[in-house]
């Protein structure tokens, strides 16, 4: 539960492969005889949806797909998988889970990290169903117009809604935990709403107007979905074993197996199939065989921290880690999170601890040690608030707690705070016996302990960035990501500055709220070439050196 409240405290204050190789020659802003080029190569890619989340037809027969951390909503052909629109911020759609559409055609979403279940009328006008608490997940509709909501990750409350706003919530059920209400839901032949319980490994349904519940069907690992086809028989999509499941008078029979990581799934108007991921972004379809067409490809859904080691490029991808070849970009090794299920826990930044991994995630509330080669979790740091950053600072773990405003080391027997008082402290940095921090609120990065103590008072070194988050210390600097700028600058020891790489780095967070806490990392390479994510893109990129 300590974690469910730290996801919602990060949430609400913080919210945030297929290789290639476009070359863009960017010229630095110092003067042409002094400044060398610098050569920004896209070396993956990711998926084109910044993770798959609510999959729905609508009544124009075309495919509706939610994404939360992309903070929109896209319409998909289902033959072709030709993206029809994309709403987003600028429609009013903000951070969408799932989806489902009203008997007049009116189409309505959840905002898990805010709670807001708004839609759209036939005419186009936004109406604001009902502001619940943060959480807001599956959503459907009943043949009659009524409206029902589930929380899931964030809460554990069944609600009724009234489409139009004008009446309160109506609490169906509230002990659906733990940590998840039902998700992907929807209603059965006999008119009771069916949904999973992705902690409990079970499917159950609802007289949702006593609020009598009943169980369907368990030994599941992780069930994420539920939905009917034409002639009544329940389906489960497991994104623990990333298999489909139909629930038939045979008895469970597995009738497609994809990769685990799985959010939803819809049927067309003859039964076919239609997946997405949340951990992958892709979006597909299924075949009469039983394998799947992409229509929408995955691969990275929202790449941050980046660390390399020897030959591989590691990047956090929220729910995965993914390892690229330096060289060619080719995605070699993918390690997945499924959230509930395994040791890996989610990472929005990583940092190199010798052959292992420093994982954070503000998602998880947590810090982890990961051996990407026996993929087991060597230390586990729960119940943090807000990390950022962590790196191994004289034998210690110093971790960044953006929501604390502080620095702390941690050991085998004690902590120690080494900076408190700080905006937002975001990516850490060792070099040699000093200690320095990123604050993406202050636009600084200051040193803040040295030989292993905190200094008296945080050193400024640098001032006046747009939004700082991955940074490096190098022989005659700093090398920072500026996420606000959308760039990569060179600082050098007399402070002059000069721009060596502009891409679309962060994503905007949502009204009233921060900038995405999706991070933007940046590394370096044996040969001195620059490694850095681009989140809005889904992208990762080398600079090659000499920069």
């Amino acid at each position: 539960m300590r974690r469910i409240h730290s996801l919602l405290l990060a949430s609400v204050m913080l919210a945030g492969c297929n290789s290639g190789s476009d070359d863009v020659t960017v010229e630095a802003e110092a003067p042409p005889e002094v400044a060398p080029k610098a050569v920004l190569e896209t070396i993956a890619t990711g998926a084109n949806i910044s993770g798959a989340n609510g999959i729905h037809f609508g009544p124009d027969g075309l495919l509706y797909v939610t994404s939360v951390i992309g903070s929109d909503l896209t319409l998909l052909n289902p033959e072709t998988g030709e993206e029809v629109r994309r709403y987003t911020a600028a429609d009013g759609v903000f951070g969408p889970d799932d989806v489902a559409f009203a008997p007049d055609g009116s189409y309505y979403w959840t905002s898990i990290l805010t709670g807001e279940v708004a839609g759209f009328t036939p005419e186009g006008e936004k109406i604001v169903a009902a502001q619940i608490p943060p959480g807001a997940n599956p959503i459907t509709f009943s043949d009659d117009g009524r409206l029902f909501v589930s929380q899931c990750f964030l809460g554990s409350n069944l609600y009724e809604l009234d489409p139009k706003g004008e009446e309160a919530p109506r609490l169906i059920a509230d002990d659906l935990g733990p940590g998840c209400g039902l998700n992907g839901m929807d209603w059965g032949p006999d008119g009771r709403l069916y949904g999973p319980r992705w902690f409990a490994g079970e499917v159950v349904s609802f007289d949702v107007d006593t609020g009598e519940r009943r169980t369907e069907a368990t030994g599941f690992t992780a069930p994420a979905a539920i939905k009917f086809d034409s002639e009544g028989t329940l389906h489960v999509l497991d994104t623990g074993t990333g298999e489909v499941v139909r629930m038939g008078e045979a008895g469970r029979e597995v009738i497609g197996t994809l990769t685990p990581g799985l959010d939803n799934f819809a049927f067309d108007s003859s039964d076919t199939i239609f997946v997405s991921s949340y951990t992958d972004g892709f979006v597909k379809r299924q075949n009469e065989d039983g394998t799947f067409t992409d229509l929408q490809p995955g691969g990275m859904s929202h790449p941050g921290g980046v660390a390399v080691i020897g030959d591989t490029v590691w990047v956090a991808d929220v729910h995965a880690l993914r390892g690229f070849d330096r060289e060619t970009g080719e995605e070699i090794i993918t390690q997945r999170n499924i959230v509930g299920v395994g040791e890996l826990g989610g990472s929005l930044n990583i940092t190199r601890d010798g052959d292992n991994l420093i994982l954070s995630s503000w998602f998880d509330a947590d810090v982890r040690i990961w051996d990407p080669v026996t993929q087991t979790r060597l230390q586990h740091i729960p119940n943090l608030a807000g990390p950022a950053s962590a790196v191994r600072y004289q034998g210690k773990l110093a971790i960044a707690e953006h929501l604390k405003g502080a620095v702390t080391a941690f050991g085998e027997d004690e902590t120690t705070v080494l900076a408190d008082d700080l905006a937002a402290p975001t990516a850490l940095v060792v070099d040699g016996e000093d200690l320095y921090v990123s604050d993406r609120s202050a636009g600084q990065i200051l040193k803040i302990a040295s030989a292993g103590a905190a200094l008296p008072e945080p050193v400024v070194v640098v001032s006046d960035l747009a939004n700082p988050e991955g940074f490096l210390v190098i022989e005659d600097g700093f090398v920072v990501v500026e996420a606000e700028a959308s760039r990569v600058l060179h600082i050098n020891g007399e402070g002059e500055r000069r721009e060596i790489a502009s891409f679309p780095a962060g994503t905007p967070g949502l009204p009233g709220l921060p900038p995405s806490q999706i991070f933007n990392g940046i590394a370096m390479d044996a040969d001195g070439n620059l490694f850095v994510t681009g989140e809005h893109d889904r992208v990762l990129y080398r600079i090659k050196a000499p920069w």
